[in-house]
């Protein structure tokens, strides 16, 4: 299980970089796409908190630049892959108590949460790639088969 959450983790760092590329590569960045990468990005960086222990360095929804969502995510790339690096398999099932942002006590195994960061990304990512492509900018495609694959998916062309 540790194999396959290390490669969801490394899909998870190429999408993030991958939509970090598409919002800096961008004329205009529509702000609701930039927020919804922060919150990306933010979520990782809280989940990482809970599973080390220690408070969040950054709020759910923070406003932020791309240069400094590039900071956030190289952060809490490298933060993930030493987390992982130090786990066995028996620690994938530990139990981490935590207080949410609503302010309620949940206790979830490690490899729920990990599972949660990686599925929570994927459904935000859907929302900066259809922000991006109703402001006629291209959006990056993310999809796990490429990534697997090595080389990008399909992508309509904007006005196609």
């Amino acid at each position: 299980m540790l194999t396959e959450m290390r490669h969801l983790l490394d899909h998870m760092a190429w999408a993030d970089d991958a939509m970090l590329r598409a919002l800096d590569g961008a004329p205009s960045v529509p702000a609701e796409a930039a927020r919804e990468l922060a919150h990306i990005l933010a979520a990782e960086e809280n989940w990482l908190a809970r599973l080390e222990r220690r408070a969040p360095r950054s709020a759910i929804w923070p406003d932020m630049t791309v240069v400094n969502l590039a900071q956030l995510a190289e952060c809490v790339h490298s933060g993930f892959a030493q987390f992982l690096d130090a786990q066995t398999e028996a620690d994938l099932h530990r139990m981490v108590s935590y207080t949410n942002s609503a302010g309620i006590l949940f206790e979830t195994s490690v490899r729920d949460i990990l599972h949660q960061v990686f599925l929570h990304a994927q459904y935000h990512r859907g929302k900066v790639n259809l922000l991006l492509r109703q402001a006629g900018l291209t959006p990056a495609p993310v999809d796990y088969i490429a990534y697997v694959r090595g080389f990008p998916t399909a992508v309509t062309p904007v006005g196609g």
